[in-house]
């Protein structure tokens, strides 16, 4: 197998999909490998800037998507919706549905 045929490290991967609710109550949706250092990256300010001096920081949602380009599709799907149709989401992803 030649470099070019190798999967890329992004496709080795398992992508998360990740919701965050700041001390206002906002909803942040993101993606990535791995949760737990992104969380901390958002939280020591390294992380998004719509982020930034909006803590503290609390982690509401992690859900293993898989292959990142389905983990784009279905980050884009929630950022989509509404602020109440995210909770509402978020609700029933809690419930299990």
């Amino acid at each position: 197998m030649s470099a070019a045929d190798a999967p890329s490290p992004a496709a080795e991967r398992l992508w998360y999909l990740y919701l965050i609710e700041t001390a206002s109550g906002a909803l942040y949706t993101g993606i990535t490998t791995d949760v737990d250092r992104r969380l901390a990256e958002h939280r020591g300010g390294r992380g998004a800037k719509a982020l930034r001096g909006k803590g503290p920081l609390t982690l509401v949602h992690r859900e293993c998507i898989g292959e990142h380009g389905a983990a784009l599709r279905q980050e884009a799907a929630v950022k989509r919706l509404s602020a109440a149709a995210k909770r509402q989401w978020l609700a029933r992803r809690r419930a299990g549905e």
